[in-house]
């Protein structure tokens, strides 16, 4: 199941360059692309509010 993100997200940008897919897109809050994420949690163990959690 792919990774979501939350509204606690505070659109910092530590977790897009981690995904190694680039599943990761930018806005006022960061959103994950459930067809291209291969649910490996690297977003989710480096995003500093905790905002990223499996879906």
């Amino acid at each position: 199941m792919a990774y979501v993100i939350s509204d606690d997200c505070v659109a910092c940008g530590t977790c897009q360059p981690e995904c190694p897919t680039e599943s990761i897109s930018e806005g006022d809050i960061y959103s994950i692309n459930p067809d291209t994420c291969i649910d490996c949690g690297t977003c989710a163990d480096v995003c500093p509010s905790g905002a990223i959690s499996q879906g």
